[in-house]
């Protein structure tokens, strides 16, 4: 039986390109509403423009689903919990978030700067807090919520110059497997998925890939049972 999200309404974080806009695109293909989220910075997080996230959904509204940009830095608060404001003004309720949003400032331990360390970890661990206490509530509320958090095995295994990314992508683990205790009794699921993908994030691995064999769209299959009934 396909999975289905007709009446369901997904926020999906770093949703420009890579990983999130597959899932993006994978969830309004099967019925969702979907708030594209995208600061369209670099990948160290320097800069930002909505064109990443509007370019998303023209594809979601090109193929007959709805959809809407926000271009939030997951790390501002206030921003976050603006977006989740106006998709509840839009559509009514927030069944799914995707916290994907991430940003890479790789160098060793010893070269690390404390400043860089802190912005990686802001990004990913803060940043999915902040987005999940936004909808939490709305969850409970609701009684029911899926939420996935995007993970990866330099957190699991460690990987060359990214203690930062590394300690920021494990803590996720640990407040997901908190929050999956905490969401139960209201049906609020929560998981890790740990993908390894070819996207603008692993670009500079080259060879040591094999790249045809990593397509995002080989991991959103995943997300998508994660987020389903």
């Amino acid at each position: 039986m396909s999975i289905r999200f007709e009446g369901r309404v997904a926020i999906v974080t770093g949703a420009g390109g890579g990983l999130g806009r597959e899932h993006a695109l994978a969830l309004a293909a099967r019925g969702a509403k979907v708030v594209v989220n995208d600061l369209g910075g670099a990948r160290d997080g320097s800069g930002g423009s909505a064109t990443a996230a509007e370019a998303v959904v023209a594809e979601i509204e090109a193929a007959g689903g709805e959809a809407m940009a926000n271009a939030a830095s997951v790390t501002d608060a206030a921003a976050v919990e603006a977006m989740v404001a106006a998709t509840m003004a839009k559509w009514g309720r927030i069944d799914i978030l995707v916290n994907n949003a991430g940003v890479l400032r790789d160098k060793t331990f010893a070269k690390m700067s404390l400043e860089d360390f802190r912005f990686v970890v802001d990004v990913h661990l803060m940043g999915a807090v902040n987005c999940t206490k936004a909808v939490w509530e709305i969850m409970r509320t609701q009684g029911y919520g899926r939420i996935v958090m995007t993970t990866s095995s330099s957190g699991l295994y460690g990987n060359f110059g990214q203690s930062n990314y590394g300690a920021a992508k494990m803590a996720l683990v640990g407040l997901m497997q908190t929050l999956s205790i905490e969401g139960a009794k209201n049906d609020i699921r929560v998981n890790c998925l740990a993908p390894t993908a070819h996207t603008r994030m692993t670009e500079d691995l080259g060879a040591a890939l094999p790249l045809e064999a990593l397509g995002p769209e080989l991991v959103t299959p995943g997300l998508l049972y994660l987020v389903s009934e």
